[in-house]
Formats: C-alpha cells, structure tokens, sequence
C-alpha cells in the first residue's frame, strides 16, 4: 500500500506589522483587580499612571505589591507607593 502524500499547508502571514496590547492588573485570592489595558508596549510613565490613577486606590492597608525589575517598574510613583497605601511594595533588586 502507498503512503499518503504529505501536502503543506498555507496561510497570509503578517509581515513586520505587529500591533502590541499590554494588559496590567493586581491580583488577590478573590480575583483580579485594578485591569488596565494599553494598545502600546508600557513605559514608565503609562505604569506610573496605572499605579496611581487605577491601583492605589483599589489597595487596602496590609496589601502586598510584588513587581518583577521592568525598567518602568522603577519610577519614583512606585517608589511613594506603599508610603501612601500602607501596603509593602516589593521589588528585586
């Protein structure tokens, strides 16, 4: 018996125009919080925007904010952040 005959498929692959959507929001046991969505890649000041304006009024006191080393992690709002709130920010170093 013959193999059957391999075909490849084809498809309209995009070409150097991607778009980039950031999607940024907390996180508790009960679900998500503070959601904030951009049609860009963030930078510091769209993520100091986002904590002060969408996140630190959802924080209550003892909250816990965990934040990976993103340059734009690092803004001086972020730093105010738990001074403000009374939750702990906590960023590696």
């Amino acid at each position: 018996m013959a193999e059957p005959r391999r075909v490849s498929g084809s498809a309209a692959i995009p070409h150097g125009h991607w778009k980039t959507t950031t999607f940024v929001a907390g996180l508790r046991l009960g679900g998500i919080i503070a959601p904030f969505v951009l049609d860009r890649p963030i930078n510091r000041v769209a993520f100091e925007t986002y904590v002060e304006k969408v996140l630190a009024p959802e924080l209550k006191p003892g909250d816990i904010v965990v934040m990976d080393n993103l340059s734009s992690h690092k803004g001086p709002a972020v730093a105010r952040l738990s001074g403000r709130t009374a939750c702990d920010a906590i960023q590696p170093s």
